[in-house]
């Protein structure tokens, strides 16, 4: 086996130990990078070669000399006795909508192609205070806006590593990819309505989504300010844990960040699940949305395998002890995504006004008589057409004559979801539950092309996730074998408040029970065809 196709924690022990220099590590994920990755995504206009349509292209940047750097320092110190962290010379990337300091932080955006941070998030400091290697910057969505990574100004997109003809899914699709196929053990993503956990689902990967606040947003790019947390992607429950443990705490350059004491994760690892409630919901089950052609509200099922998942992981967290509880209400989840679209636009519109082309970014070359002339012409030229319709409909929702019609209805409805989850989260209510399972996604990966464009469609891939950032709380997806097609199939944990440790022994409970299944053992194409 590579080195780069280790557990983050099966590496970090070799490294601390030094059967494993971080030098080695590093040069072993670069090589997969090479390997698999193809040429990284660009603003250059050029047509998919047949090649091209066979690699990953997770990334936008290759940070390799930064990343030499940080390895020969942490060979250093460990060779002077010094650990430089639970983290000491695991590589990782990073979702392109972080600032770090000297790199290029694009946010797949034109109108952000030549900005260069002049400092680095926090989530992204903590990971390489605690011995991280950040070997590049991954792509994604154009400003976190889309669910299969296919509005990147980048070009070309990542492409799934199980089949590269379908999506990687997004916002984060570039830290999925890379993960699944070994090009970094982990990679910091964000969620903004499901952006970590349905790409992780798509690529048979580990993501979490946080509780809101319980890691610093300082540095992060925002989409929705009230929405958006980043996260771990791993390709386990143990790396996911490790990394947690490193991003979580208070920052006092952010104001959102939670200032209750963070659990060791990894040590409640194994407890096991014995005495805890875990709800399943018939509203999970099935996607409700608007049809076009019929004008009627329309109800749709998770495919049968997707079912079957889920169904086969309750009777396993059962058979160790766990108390399954059926028929959970949750009334207002078909809800998640009309909500979302009103509250996220008005929120994005808000956070894209700084991008004006006057301090940094993007500005126009062509010749303008005021102000107001350069802001159209900056801004036409270099914000990609989602965007674009969300700074539209943002502003259109928010106005004074449509506000109580749209945006406060919006807000009404996301504290209706939010008293779903008290409800059944209740100890003292009717199901006093420490976690629903539920299926992540309503299908596997799609096509390539497939639904981009309908706007509406693409974003109902992440009808079972957005509930969670509505309401703040914590989910966690976890692959759960693969469809008739090969594709990853996951499932998703949700949890009251902070309850990020119950989720993550949950979570490894389950990969435990099913170790042995025989999906384990199957690789996405593009590490199959190095054997």
């Amino acid at each position: 086996m590579e080195l780069c196709d280790l557990s983050a924690y099966e590496l970090s022990i070799l490294i601390r130990t030094r059967e494993v220099s971080a030098v080695e590590a590093l040069d072993a994920s670069l090589k997969r990078i090479e390997q698999v990755d193809g040429r990284p995504g660009s603003l250059e206009k050029m047509e998919l070669s047949e090649e091209d349509k066979t690699q990953v292209h997770a990334f936008i940047s290759v940070t390799d000399k930064r990343a030499r750097t940080q390895a020969e320092e942490v060979d250093k110190k460990i060779a002077e006795g010094i650990i430089p962290g639970p983290l000491a010379g695991v590589p990782f990337s990073v979702k392109d909508i972080f600032a770090v300091k000297d790199t290029y932080s694009t946010a797949s955006s034109k109108i952000l192609a030549n900005f260069k941070a002049p400092y680095t998030a926090t989530a992204v400091a903590k990971i390489e205070d605690a011995g991280g290697v950040m070997i590049g910057k991954v792509n994604l969505d154009e400003f976190t806006f889309g669910s299969s990574n296919e509005s990147s100004a980048f070009q070309p997109h990542p492409r799934n590593p199980w089949d590269p003809s379908r999506v990687t899914g997004g916002s984060s699709g570039g830290s999925v990819a890379a993960v699944a196929a070994g090009e970094g053990h982990l990679s910091l993503g964000t969620d903004t309505a499901g952006s970590i956990r349905q790409p992780a689902a798509y690529c048979g990967v580990v993501g979490m989504k946080p509780t809101y606040g319980r890691v610093s947003r300082y540095g992060l790019i925002a989409f929705g300010s009230s929405l958006d947390c980043p996260g771990p992607v791993a390709r386990n429950v143990t790396d996911a844990a490790m990394m947690l443990n490193a991003i979580a705490g208070p920052d006092r350059r952010d104001h959102t960040a939670a200032t209750i004491p963070v659990p060791d994760y990894l040590h409640l690892l194994e407890e096991g699940v014995k005495g805890l409630r875990i709800g399943l919901s018939p509203d999970y089950f099935k996607i409700v949305y608007y049809d076009h052609d019929s004008g009627q509200i329309e109800e749709r099922p998770v495919p049968e395998e997707i079912k079957a998942s889920v169904m086969r992981a309750a009777d396993l967290l059962s058979d160790m002890g766990a108390r399954i509880v059926e028929n959970v209400p949750m009334p207002h989840t078909s809800y998640g995504i009309p909500a979302y679209f009103v509250i996220s636009r008005v929120e994005a519109a808000s956070n894209l006004h700084r991008f004006d082309g006057v301090k940094y970014g993007h500005r126009s070359k062509e010749s303008v008589s005021n102000l107001n002339q350069m802001y159209r012409k900056t801004r036409g030229e270099g914000f990609g057409l989602q965007p674009k319709l969300r700074i539209l409909m943002g502003m259109y929702v928010s106005a004074a004559q449509y506000s109580e019609q749209y945006y406060q209805r919006a807000l009404k409805i996301r504290s209706l979801i939010r008293s779903d989850f008290d409800k059944v989260y209740d100890k003292d209510g009717d199901y006093g539950l420490d976690a629903l399972l539920t299926p992540t996604t309503p299908s596997s990966a799609f096509p390539i092309g497939d639904v981009y464009g309908d706007s509406v469609m693409m974003q109902y891939a992440d009808q079972f996730n957005v509930t969670a950032n509505h309401a703040g709380t914590p989910g966690i997806t976890i692959p759960a074998g693969l469809d008739e097609n090969r594709l990853p199939i996951g499932i998703q944990l949700l949890g009251p408040d902070f309850s990020e440790a119950n989720l993550l022994r949950i979570g490894r409970a389950y990969e435990m029970a099913s170790a042995t299944d025989a999906w384990r053992t199957e690789k996405p194409q593009v590490l199959a065809k190095l054997d």
